[in-house]
């Protein structure tokens, strides 16, 4: 690995924008650099990473001393996902903590403001509304199958 500088004010400034524009982002230094008092770069030989922080993706994800690839290949993902499926990812992985985001894209069928939105899309999507009269749509509890959070997830 190669030795760092301190980041120059461009760089900060770079991370900044980056930073604002709600971008994944993880401090990487060494246990070694850290006892020693020091947050910059990684010169030694066999160097123990650090992970020291972490910003704009999920928390269960952080792992001060064992991220591999596969999480990074996860937070990667996560980066080129909308603002919007990100909450949608966040909210999943409240229910659902080792959920893959092939699993959340699988589930996940889309965040409705009120039950009867998401009511009248299930029973359109299902079909229900073909042979259902007018009349008694209007008499289901829709509200026992709502969320709080407004994302809805198949199980």
């Amino acid at each position: 690995m190669n030795y760092r500088e301190p980041l120059t004010k461009n760089e900060i400034r770079e991370h900044a924008a980056h930073y604002e524009n709600s971008n994944p982002a993880v401090y990487c230094g060494t246990y070694a650099k850290y006892n020693n008092g020091s947050l910059y770069g990684a010169n030694e030989a066999e160097p123990e990473l650090m992970f020291q922080d972490y910003e704009h993706y999920p928390e269960q994800w952080y792992c001060e001393g064992c991220m591999g690839e596969s999480t990074f290949d996860k937070i990667k993902a996560y980066a080129e996902l909308s603002e919007e499926r990100r909450e949608a990812y966040e909210a999943y992985l409240s229910y659902w903590d080792e959920g893959t985001l092939e699993d959340f894209e699988e589930r996940y069928e889309g965040k409705y403001n009120s039950p009867e939105d998401f009511a009248e899309y299930l029973c359109e999507e299902c079909g229900y509304f073909k042979n259902l009269p007018q009349w008694l749509q209007c008499c289901i509890d829709y509200t026992a199958v709502w969320r709080n959070d407004g994302h809805i997830f198949r199980n």
